[in-house]
């Protein structure tokens, strides 16, 4: 068999362990030729790619980014449609033209829709999730989550002690569009006082209120962790707009720390090694029993798959009685 792999979609800590996943289990245990495509379906339309032998893998357990290079390129996008080139019958052309078996997809929400509309087109395909934002469905985590979550709760601690120092309020935003997984696993393992959520409600009065008790209590600093999705009444970074409101409320000197693409880059933690191995293996493993159309994914401690039509375009969102948040407001912090 001859299979293709590609990585669409924003970097993330594990991507180059998952190629490795797939390409040694590809190579070794089936005689498969892997066919690596260059940024993402970019690379599929334009036929940019390069054969990945057992040399190509050398160094890409620890190595962050993708040496396949990645892109947002949305073939079935009718909002980036352009009037010259009928994308969908390219890539299936192109597909064809490589004499692909095949078809592995790393990446997000995004990439994991537009392996559906593939799937749909009569290409076989497997979905591998990817982000560091944990908000793709059918899975429990996916890889990039807990390298992400290890770098923002190292700041949040480095960022008690000069909190402490000065006696302020330090603001920390981490990222999370329309999730905040990384807010707050970061915020409960580092201490936060304070966790806010796109999927939860807050007031900025419950906010102050609560580091003012803290005071009262004797201590004198506080940590608010702010998922940089935060809705907010006024234009700018949501981490901005929270410590502007509490220094103008409480009068307590307040600085806001922004880690921004930091949680997205470099090695991949030891648990994201292994999880991007597994995930790359399974995907190999779909693709020689003649599966097609699904995506990998995690249930419990096992990996299985799920139908990409039922996780397209689905995000995975912090349910409000989320363990950890029952737990942290028994713990006395603040969500809000």
């Amino acid at each position: 068999m001859r299979i293709g792999i590609l990585t669409s979609g924003g970097d993330c800590p594990g991507i180059n362990a998952t190629i490795r996943g797939v390409c040694k289990t590809a190579i070794f245990n089936y005689g498969m030729e892997v066919i690596g495509i260059h940024s993402g379906f970019k690379g599929l339309l334009e036929l940019d790619f390069e054969e990945l032998t057992e040399h190509s893998l050398t160094g890409l357990l620890t190595m962050g980014g993708t040496i396949l290079g990645t892109s947002r390129e949305k073939p079935y996008s009718k909002k980036h449609a352009d009037p010259l080139i009928d994308k969908p019958a390219l890539l299936k052309a192109n597909v064809s033209k490589l004499g692909l078996d095949a078809l592995v997809c790393i990446g997000g929400n995004g990439t994991q829709k537009t392996a559906n509309h593939i799937a749909k087109a009569g290409i076989p395909v497997i979905g591998i999730p990817k982000t560091i934002d944990n908000d793709v469905a059918g899975t429990d985590i996916c890889f990039g989550f807990q390298t992400a979550v290890s770098i923002a709760t190292e700041a949040i601690d480095r960022l008690h002690s000069t909190a402490s120092a000065h006696k302020r309020v330090m603001v920390i935003e981490v990222m999370g569009h329309k999730a905040g997984w990384i807010a707050l696993y970061s915020g409960m393992a580092g201490g936060g006082d304070v966790i806010l959520i796109p999927e939860m409600p807050y007031s900025m009065e419950n906010v102050c209120e609560a580091i003012m008790a803290r005071m009262r209590r004797g201590k004198n600093y506080a940590i608010v962790v702010v998922a940089e999705g935060l809705h907010t009444d006024c234009p700018g970074r949501a981490g901005e707009h929270i410590a502007s409101c509490i220094e103008r409320t409480t009068g307590i000197e307040t600085r806001e720390t922004v880690l921004g693409y930091t949680q997205r880059g470099g090695s991949p933690c030891p648990f994201d090694r292994i999880l991007s191995t597994r995930m790359g293996s399974h995907a190999v493993e779909l693709i020689a029993t003649g599966m097609s159309g699904r995506m990998v994914s995690v249930k419990g401690d096992c990996i299985t798959s799920v139908p990409l039509s039922e996780v397209a375009g689905v995000t995975r969102l912090v349910p409000e009685e989320h363990e950890l948040i029952v737990q942290g407001r028994h713990m006395g912090v603040c969500f809000g």
